[in-house]
This record gives structure tokens, sequence and C-alpha cells, in this order.
């Protein structure tokens, strides 16, 4: 069955970027909800689709806006938050969305989760990404057609990770690293807009769940390093030790303004962030981060996603 109608949550983010403009490239009609529509305007540029500004967590609106979709997208997530924001996003809108497929007839529900997600876990995030994956998988046990992905880190032009400390290492020539030993096996964006895109009608993908990863485990500080010399510089990185870290940790999150770290975020990076499997062989190959990682010079990111696609040969 080809699923021509597609409700996106979250599709104004980075991934949604990736995957709106996939998606619309296969011919689909595309609908995004979006708190601003001016924060999306830019997808509109991309054949059949349509950005919806609406209150994604009012249930009512939520069950109206999904009327006539053969399919609905989850991407909305949150790295930093109070728990209750947390629950709000990762936990009851996962539930509402379930619930309006659910009243509508959608059959098709597609789930952005996270690697490390687990109802147990000490971080808050990864505690709220592990019950609202159960909340999805327990629907596809009934009568959803669900897909989870579970993405290790993701990079790629625009991400939030690396742009991150490259524009860090601009400032500063030394930076101490909180969780400098953490492991990480970083996804180039593209591949995880494939996983979602090429599921949407393959029947093998119902009622599965993917972890997400690209060829290669790498340390935060090598991640670090790397970032640095792909904008010109030679980071000097000072590990911190667990106790460190927490302290560091605690004092970004008292900084006013973006969220450089927070102490979730410590907890979070206490868990090694890696696919013992790899990348599914059932959505292709993936792209190693060195042979892309020039986009952390490139000005304008947003607009660049079909130039990595073609030299990742995507």
């Amino acid at each position: 069955m080809y699923r021509e109608s597609v409700c996106v949550i979250g599709g104004g983010g980075f991934v949604g970027r990736h995957l709106i403009s996939r998606l619309a490239a296969q011919g689909r009609q595309v609908r995004v909800a979006s708190r601003r529509r001016e924060g999306a305007k830019h997808l509109l540029v991309l054949p059949g689709v349509r950005v919806d500004e609406l209150d994604v967590h009012d249930e009512t609106v939520l069950t109206d806006w999904a009327a006539g979709a053969d399919a609905v997208v989850n991407l909305a997530g949150i790295l930093h938050g109070t728990p209750q924001v947390f629950e709000k996003v990762h936990v009851e809108l996962p539930a509402k969305l379930v619930a309006a497929c659910r009243r509508q007839g959608v059959g098709r529900l597609l789930h952005m989760s996270a690697l490390g997600a687990d109802p147990e876990a000490r971080s808050v995030y990864q505690q709220s990404k592990g019950r609202g994956e159960e909340l999805v998988r327990e629907a596809g046990l009934n009568d959803l057609a669900t897909t989870i992905f579970r993405p290790s880190v993701i990079f790629g032009p625009g991400d939030s990770f690396l742009n991150l400390f490259a524009g860090l290492l601009k400032l500063a020539p030394v930076v101490p690293l909180a969780g400098a030993s953490a492991h990480f096996q970083p996804v180039f964006v593209g591949d995880v807009a494939r996983a979602f895109a090429d599921s949407l009608d393959d029947p093998g993908c119902f009622g599965q769940t993917y972890n997400l990863c690209g060829p290669r485990v790498y340390t935060l500080a090598q991640l670090v390093r790397m970032a640095g010399r792909a904008v010109g510089r030679a980071p000097g990185v000072i590990p911190l030790n667990e106790t460190l870290s927490f302290w560091f940790a605690a004092a970004m999150e008292l900084k006013p303004g973006r969220k450089i770290m927070t102490r979730d975020n410590h907890y979070s990076m206490l868990t090694d962030n890696f696919c013992p499997d790899g990348f599914p062989a059932r959505f292709g190959s993936a792209t190693g981060l060195e042979s892309v990682i020039g986009y952390l010079n490139e000005e304008n990111p947003r607009t660049g996603y079909d130039l990595f696609r073609r030299r990742a040969r995507r």
C-alpha cells in the first residue's frame, strides 16, 4: 500500500527538514504540524508540503488534524527541560497520537525514540523516551502498524551537536570537556531520514524497533577534536572525570539562555551510546562522519542537505 498522505509532528526540526524533503521527492502529500508556521516556512518550497499551525498537545485539535492521513510520523523530542515537560513531549504526546490514529482510522505510525531510552534509566530524558516508546510498541501489538527508530547522536548540516562544539572552539582554543570518555556511534541525518521514508510502505517493518548508528564508535573527546579540525582549530581538550563532569553540568544548567549541558545530559552520557549491530542493512549502508564533516564550514546548513546527500551518494 502506498501511503500518499503523511502527517508529521516535529517536521520543522533538524531531522524533519531532511525527512520531508525525501517524502516530497517521493511524491507524497505532507502535512507538517508547527507551533509557529513561520518557523517551518522553509518547507513550503517543497512540492506537496503544507504547514499547519496548531497545538499538538490539544488532543481534539490533534485528532482533527490527523483526519484523512494514511500515516503519522512523530519526530517530537527535547533534550532539555523539567520532568513535567519531558513527560508532556515524550510520553503524553505519543499517547495522544496513538489515540488520534485510532479515532481517525490511521493505520501507520512511525515514532522517533532514542538509543538508550529506558524507563529505568537515571536520566529523565531517557526515562521519558523509554516510556513513550513502550506506549507505541504496545499499540503495535494491537491495532496499529508501528515502527520505532532509536538513533544515536545525529549529525549533519544543521545539527545541534557537532555545530555546537565547532562554534565553541572558534571562541576558545582549550575546552574543559564533561563526559569526554563517553562513547557515541553518530548517525548521519540523511540515513535517518531514509530509514523513516523507506519503512513507510514496508510491511516487514511493521511492529519493529530499529537502532540507528553510523559505521564507527568515537569518544566525545574524539568527536570534539574532529569538529575542531574541521573548522581549522586544533583544540586542547581537558577531560573532566565523572565528579567534575557532574559539577560542570550543574554550572552550565544555571547559565541563562541556550543550554550547553545539564545534569540530566551528564546522566545520559554515563550510558554508552552505540549499536553492536550497526546500521540496519534493510535501509542500506551508513554514511561515515569523515566523508561529510565539511558541513561544519557551510554558512547556510539549512539549505545544504541535497549537497550532502550527493556527497554521501544517496
